[in-house]
């Protein structure tokens, strides 16, 4: 069986055609709960509300809030008379007119219970945007932890924050995120099947903080024009708000949250199907907002190792982004001659296996709406993390386009239509990249489509097919497609399963792939059940393949009591899982066991220490170093370590790893610190990482040494410098990337990058081997 470009686009288009005709019924019995819950409830009904909520009924004015005994909470947005004045300050006379939204429910440390630091809120919006205030209480302003204001920096939410969510959909699944801190750094993020955050959505939006003497304020203005909903004009959305004072670790919401489903960490708000009915909002009647961001770009290029050497090479370009609301849920993007040059350098990685590292993706253009294109449970990831040593395949990885070989292809042109309608969610792609000589990468086609229907109350199956289609002379046409579904039970049970399958030109079965995985994540007890099948001629060229041939078998058992008596101590934890991986003749070529004992203590440091007991068969030679190959044969491996892990509300943290055990038929000692950061100021902080390994094997004996750090001055949350430095004795290579970014109008960018590389082992080090200074404008027009 073959999937054909023709019969691709048939199953796009019957998808769409389905969708459209589902949501039409849908509008023509006037709407139903969109978040398609099976789970017996009465829903609130009003003649003034569009359609079924569920949740209590809405609150009557004056009230601005109304709860249930089941805990389920509805909310009412204050339509204003006259734009707020976003300054912080919190003086306009509606806040003391109109009723505030208080009473915060701990997530942690006391899950259920009031939260000991108030917290009075507001929604309002007007013709034009909708606003979210917030007075935040304090008992000791003095101990409040905020020490970042680099936009989407994650460490926001490591600091004290607010933030909140839109579901705008009200499809209890999705929503878009908003994080302040008190010193005015802001994230922002779209979230995906409660899951996926994707912080590289950029919105245009208006904060401002303020402080007073028992604490803390904050002023949000978000425009309609920034936000995708449901057709209409009264609206029903979901929301919720969580604060996090982080001098106490203290994490509150707006509604309860279990605390298995807070995760241990800030990310309680990612549970769209527990957030509030946000009713009484009214938005701009249908337009189709048209955005387009033009670029400039000039840069000046050396290269010693180029054939003619370049010196001093200065070029331009100029590019076009355009991105048009088709209706107030579906957006067409367009890309014209795209350029990347402002994205921050790959982070380096030491690889002491014989399988492909993954690096995470970084560029604008691929990561906005990036949930939409995630298959079989598995989210494409922005770190990594997050994928570099998960066995399964990821169907499309975005930096098989305009990358190669570690060298920049050029994009020509490509467009993206995303959306949803009604219980359909949909992403098509394509992309057009220019030929490479270097890379010997022809002209070549990229397209992606992948259709999602959301079933029961949070699960969800879907298709996907990929193409990669070069020009004459190239490698031909290579397809990928898939069916995948998770199902969601309960709080804490997931299955996530899909079947995927490849056409390959040359390779013929043993062509596809499949997995089931089980996976309870309860507060005091977890388990993870999976298998996963990757066939030898499985390859899905637009995708991420760590290794095929191989049949999976993984098991995972968790205990995490959480001891009262022991007021330091949060949560322990014992954790031990066992793979087992043969490949396709049934011969056994990884077996990995690991047990760990960890202590999360309150003020969130961590020390933990584990046993792993490996075993690995080396099917042919493997030159792990330079001048060090490891012939074919099995090995057993067994390893202790020890980590501690310093929380971020110490002026220094980090994780610090040691690990001492054999390693193929000789030993390996590591030592490393990752994740590093130390507060010099409120704008200038310092991240750095070391990994070091010793290895002594029988074929001989070798170092790996891997030094970085980036160091970043903020001026103001939306103008700061970075500097990303980096050492690794595998590439003997010094790399520093210097960044200065400048959002000097909402939208519009201004970036000014240095690109460095020098050779660490020449004479005359440091030796430059290429360089560029790269000055990149762009402006956005809003019509």
């Amino acid at each position: 069986m073959s999937v054909t470009h023709g019969a691709a686009r048939w199953l796009v288009l019957s998808s769409l055609l389905l969708a459209r005709d589902a949501y039409t019924a849908q509008a023509g019995q006037g709407g139903v709960p969109a978040n398609g819950s099976t789970r017996p409830t009465a829903p609130a009904q009003s003649s003034d509300l569009p359609f079924a909520i569920l949740g209590p009924p809405p609150p009557v004015p004056p009230e601005v809030v109304a709860r249930d005994e089941s805990g389920r909470t509805t909310i009412r947005a204050v339509r204003l008379a006259a734009p707020l004045r976003i300054d912080g300050k919190l003086d306009e006379g509606v806040y003391a007119s109109v009723a505030s939204i208080s009473g915060l429910i701990q997530v942690e440390p006391e899950a259920g219970m009031p939260s000991t630091q108030n917290t009075d809120v507001w929604v309002f919006f007007d013709s034009d945007r909708v606003y979210v205030s917030a007075r935040c209480w304090e008992d000791h302003p003095d101990r409040m932890v905020a020490n970042e204001m680099r936009r989407d920096s994650f460490n926001i939410v490591q600091n004290e924050h607010i933030a909140f969510v839109f579901d705008t959909f009200y499809d209890r699944r999705n929503s878009v995120a908003f994080a302040v801190n008190p010193l005015g750094g802001r994230l922002d993020g779209q979230i995906t099947n409660e899951r996926q955050f994707n912080s590289d959505w950029n919105p245009i939006w208006d904060v401002a903080v303020g402080r007073f003497e028992g604490g803390w304020t904050m002023e949000a203005a978000i425009p309609f024009k920034s936000l995708r909903y449901r057709p209409g004009r009264a609206q029903i959305w979901g929301f919720n708000l969580q604060r996090y004072v982080r001098w106490k670790n203290e994490l509150g919401a707006l509604t309860r949250i279990p605390k298995e489903m807070a995760q241990g960490s800030p990310r309680a708000i990612f549970q769209t199907s527990l957030a509030a009915t946000l009713v009484g909002l009214e938005v701009p009647g249908g337009s189709r907002n048209l955005e387009i961001k033009p670029y400039v770009i000039s840069d000046l290029k050396s290269d010693v190792n180029a054939s003619p050497r370049i010196s001093n090479d200065l070029s331009g370009d100029v590019g076009l982004d355009v991105k048009y609301g088709v209706t107030q849920n579906v957006t067409a993007d367009f890309t014209y001659n795209t350029d990347f040059a402002q994205v921050e350098a790959d982070e380096q990685q030491v690889n002491l296996t014989r399988f492909s590292l993954f690096f995470p993706e970084k560029r604008e253009f691929f990561l906005e709406n990036q949930g939409t294109f995630a298959f079989g449970g598995v989210a494409p990831g922005t770190t990594a993390n997050a994928n570099a040593t998960s066995d399964t395949p990821i169907l499309f990885y975005s930096r098989r386009v305009g990358l190669n070989q570690g060298r920049v292809v050029p994009i020509q042109a490509g467009g993206r239509l995303t959306g949803r309608l009604g219980r359909f969610s949909f992403g098509v792609l394509n992309i057009q990249a220019d030929d490479e000589p270097v890379s010997r990468s022809p002209v070549t086609n990229f397209s992606v489509a992948r259709i999602r229907r959301d079933i029961l109350r949070k699960s969800n199956v879907g298709v996907i097919f990929t193409s990669r289609s070069a020009a004459q002379g190239g490698v031909g046409t290579n397809e990928a497609y898939g069916v995948d579904g998770t199902f969601s039970f309960f709080e804490s049970l997931a299955i996530n399963t899909y079947w995927a399958r490849t056409r390959t030109d040359g390779l013929a079965h043993e062509d596809t792939s499949y997995r089931a995985q089980l996976d309870y994540a309860g507060d005091r007890y977890g388990v993870q059940l999976e298998r996963l099948v990757v066939g030898d001629h499985f390859n899905p060229e637009v995708g991420f393949l760590r290794r095929d041939d191989m049949r999976r078998s993984f098991g995972q058992f968790r205990f995490s009591p959480r001891p009262r008596s022991i007021k330091a101590v949060r949560k322990f934890s014992w954790t031990g899982s066992l793979a087992y991986i043969e490949n396709g003749a049934g011969r056994l070529e990884t077996r990995d066991g690991i047990g760990e004992f960890a202590v999360e203590l309150q003020n969130s440091d961590r020390f933990s220490v584990a046993y792993e007991g490996d075993y690995e068969f080396l099917p042919q030679p493997f030159p792990i170093a330079t001048g060090v190959r490891l012939p074919v044969g099995g090995y057993d491996f067994a390893t202790m370590r020890t980590g501690f892990t310093f929380g971020q509300q110490r002026p220094v943290s980090g994780n610090l790893l040691v690990e001492y055990g054999t390693f193929y038929d000789g030993h390996k000692t590591t030592l490393s610190f990752s994740r590093g950061r130390v507060n010099l100021t409120s704008q200038l902080s310092i991240e750095p990482s070391v990994s070091l390994n010793w290895v002594d094997l029988a074929e001989g004996s070798f170092t790996t040494r891997l030094v970085s750090s980036r160091v970043t001055y903020t001026v103001t949350p939306l103008l700061f410098v970075s500097a990303l430095l980096q050492y690794n004795s595998g590439t003997n290579a010094v790399v520093s990337n210097v960044r200065l970014r400048w959002e000097y109008r909402p939208g519009s960018e201004l970036f000014v990058v240095l690109n460095e590389q020098r050779d660490a082992l020449a004479r005359s080090f440091p030796a430059l081997a290429n360089r560029a200074l790269i000055v990149k404008v762009n402006r956005l027009f809003r019509l």
